[in-house]
């Protein structure tokens, strides 16, 4: 027999438990409780329950610092299915999923240079200072997107849906916007050096504080009807 814990004092007799029952219907209840503290007494200083208090005890902290070690393996492996999602949508209609896998990657600071969205939609999608740099928009449906201080330099946007899209200090420079809309959008202090705005609906947006906008490489035939803060453009260019 299994000798007692002198640490932990003894359960109360049978004759104690009882007498607690009010009712004979508790009393089954009450007998296997008063077997169940005897049992835990005789155990309570058994060596080999300490053992596996112990081993259970190593297991978790094992676990945490596996945890923690494979953090980076788990990392590379999203970011490569949140790729494999934006490839294998390429010039394809639809999210596909690419808003979620585009924000993923731009949240780990992932540089998205030269990717290829061309007709995807991704309204609404959330990019702010993404590098986002010779990328493929054409026809891309940005509507309401938040695009503050992207790197969109040398990118293609043409016929790109970016009705009132945040775009404030975004950097536009040698980017293709023909025929985009950009209705309502907010322009404010963007680089536009270089940019090629013909045809571009630019209706309602907010143009002020644009940077190099005497550089801009043409805005000709652009809809320019109730934009704000618009600066002196040449006529024709």
């Amino acid at each position: 027999m299994l000798p007692p814990d002198p640490h932990r004092p003894p359960p109360d007799s049978w004759t104690e438990y009882r007498r607690r029952a009010k009712h004979r219907w508790q009393i089954p209840f009450y007998a296997f409780e008063w077997i169940s503290a005897h049992i835990a007494h005789r155990l309570g200083k058994w060596s080999f329950l300490e053992v596996l208090d112990y081993a259970g005890r190593f297991t978790v902290l094992a676990a945490v610092i596996f945890y923690f070690a494979e953090t980076h393996d788990r990392t590379v492996q999203r970011h490569y299915q949140a790729w494999l999602v934006i490839n294998t949508a390429q010039g394809k209609g639809g999210s596909g999923g690419r808003i979620d896998a585009l924000q993923d990657l731009n949240d780990d600071n992932v540089a998205l240079v030269g990717v290829d969205l061309s007709d995807a939609f991704l309204q609404r999608v959330r990019l702010e200072h993404a590098d986002l740099r010779r990328g493929s928009f054409q026809g891309c449906d940005l509507l309401g997107s938040r695009l503050s201080a992207a790197n969109l330099s040398q990118s293609r946007l043409d016929r790109a849906n970016l009705r009132g899209a945040d775009l404030r200090g975004a950097d536009l420079s040698e980017c293709g916007l023909t025929d985009a809309d950009l209705s309502g959008a907010d322009l404010r202090n963007c680089n536009v050096h270089g940019a090629n705005f013909s045809g571009c609906d630019l209706g309602g947006a907010d143009l002020r504080d644009l940077r190099d906008w005497q550089s801009i490489k043409t805005i000709a035939g652009a809809n320019l009807a109730s934009a704000r803060n618009a600066p002196a453009f040449s006529n024709g260019r």
